[in-house]
């Protein structure tokens, strides 16, 4: 073990690091509740191999330009709540324009978001998209990998020196116990769709979070919400939903049956509605717009703005879009990639096509972790695709140096 597989893209101090399974981890895994660790007969969770930083890489390349594009996505959601015209270029229904201005100005609390960035090892990142409403892969990243990181040094297989950016569980679990002070509850109900053990191995993970942060976590299947006849939305037990965390998208739910309920019941939502904004792909080029040249900035462009690219290859992204579906490269207008999906009725954006960086026949993307405004960690995701999926597979990182 150890043995240095290859540079990454001509860094000498940023590896993917070849690395033996522990013995039975699947058999750990299902002990500890992490059913999707395979999905469809792929491997989703793979440590036979880990990515190794060093700490400047990690403080200088990633934690600190994730806090700061953060500060910069929050000024975009100031400009656009406050502009008829950017809440329709994001392509947000007029009937939640107030909802979200309200949301907004009230500073509504949230909980996490990711930052999609592709990292060479030197020179800034690069930030792909904000995954702000249901980012996935949570407790990955905030529990298990670090339960791995914590195996290895106990069996001698890395050095006890060795450390992980992490501190998503302990800093989900103090934002929970300020959300529920700030809606006066003890209660928070949870949310996600019937038949995907990931979304509900997430959303299990943030009851056990909420569990340690002294709160009542009852569960209810998105299917199985129900509406009182005085308009507030309730459990299977008839149980009035005050406050809710569910794992599934704005988007969606402004364009449903239920979504005229959204205001009338009164419910307090995790996410705010007012991080619609924040997880639609208009984002991007707003950000262009307003910080032209920023390093971890790629530029970006609406679709009646494609006259201003000079970028021969550019990335086509729904304007709402995830898991990388109906996402596609193209090169002076032929299509060279595409990943298929229902998404793109809205309209797309252009973004300037920067290459993720490549081990053997692996694309490597780096996701940066926020709570409550600070950043909380990172996850490793690949996939033999230049566009990554829900499929793609995770390791796990360790900081050396």
């Amino acid at each position: 073990m150890g043995k240095r597989e290859e540079k990454w893209l001509g860094r000498l101090d940023l590896f993917r690091m070849p690395c033996s399974p522990r013995p039975n981890w699947q058999k750990k895994a299902t002990e500890f509740g992490f059913k999707f660790h395979t999905m469809h007969g792929q491997p989703y969770w793979d440590e036979s191999a880990y990515y190794q930083f060093t700490l400047k890489q990690i403080e200088q390349d990633l934690e600190d330009p994730t806090v700061e594009i953060h500060q910069m996505c929050l000024d975009v959601v100031d400009r656009v709540v406050n502009s008829e015209k950017l809440l329709q270029q994001f392509q947000i229904p007029k009937q939640y324009w107030q909802m979200i201005a309200d949301s907004w100005q009230a500073q509504e609390p949230s909980l996490y978001s990711r930052l999609d960035f592709c990292y060479h090892g030197d020179g800034p990142a690069k930030l792909y998209e904000n995954n702000a409403d249901t980012p996935t892969s949570l407790y990955e990243s905030g529990f298990w990998q670090w339960l791995w990181l914590q195996d290895l040094v106990d069996t001698n297989q890395l050095a006890r020196n060795a450390d992980q950016f992490n501190s998503l569980q302990e800093k989900l679990i103090h934002r929970l116990a300020d959300i529920a002070r700030y809606y006066k509850v003890d209660m928070l109900h949870f949310s996600s769709c019937k038949d995907t053990d990931e979304d509900r191995g997430t959303v299990q993970y943030l009851q056990d979070c909420a569990a340690e942060a002294g709160l009542s976590n009852p569960f209810v299947y998105i299917e199985d919400i129900g509406i009182a006849k005085e308009g507030c939305f309730t459990d299977l037990g008839d149980n009035p939903i005050t406050t809710l965390f569910k794992l599934y998208p704005w988007e969606f739910m402004q364009r449903e049956e239920f979504g005229d309920y959204i205001q009338s019941s009164e419910t307090n939502w995790i996410e705010p509605i007012w991080k619609s904004i924040l997880s639609n792909k208009a984002l991007m080029p707003m950000l262009w717009k307003l910080h032209k040249g920023h390093p971890n900035l790629l530029p970006a462009y609406f679709e009646d703005e494609l006259a201003l690219a000079s970028e021969a290859k550019l990335v086509k992204k729904p304007i709402y879009s995830r898991e990388g579906a109906n996402i596609s490269i193209i090169e002076n207008g032929k299509t060279l990639v595409e990943a298929h999906g229902p998404y793109g009725e809205e309209g797309f954006i252009y973004q300037a096509y920067f290459p993720l960086p490549r081990f053997e026949n692996n694309h490597t993307l780096i996701g940066s972790w926020l709570v409550d405004d600070q950043a909380a960690g990172i996850s490793v995701r690949e996939d033999t695709s230049e566009i990554t999926q829900d499929l793609s597979r995770y390791l796990p990182h360790v900081i050396l140096g």
